[in-house]
């Protein structure tokens, strides 16, 4: 599956529109990691924990989008998005969107 954060990839042509595609997860913090941030507020830097945390969330939401692709019969995603937003005390959902299409080698 070829994913893009532009409206075209090169090397490559569109040959169908597909249809809006997206992927989700909601992601909860975890004690140690909010006690380990907690400190890390004290002194500055890294949120280790949290980074990791984002990261598992973005990988698992664009693997859901890839799935929703599949199942729609593309084989790329084209203006791919991340988007945040804040859903309980202590709870984050991370959704991926972008465009399925059918493309071919130019």
């Amino acid at each position: 599956m070829l994913l893009a954060n532009t409206e075209t990839i090169p090397g490559y042509r569109i040959v169908k529109y597909v249809g809006l595609v997206q992927g989700n997860t909601i992601r909860a913090k975890h004690i140690g990691r909010d006690f380990m941030a907690g400190l890390k507020n004290l002194v500055g830097g890294e949120l280790k924990g949290y980074t990791e945390l984002l990261t598992e969330a973005r990988q698992q939401a664009t693997e859901r989008m890839e799935g929703h692709a599949k199942g729609l019969g593309a084989n790329a995603i084209v203006n791919v998005r991340f988007a945040t937003s804040s859903v309980a005390q202590g709870a984050a959902e991370l959704f991926a969107y972008g465009t399925a299409v059918v493309v071919e080698p130019e």
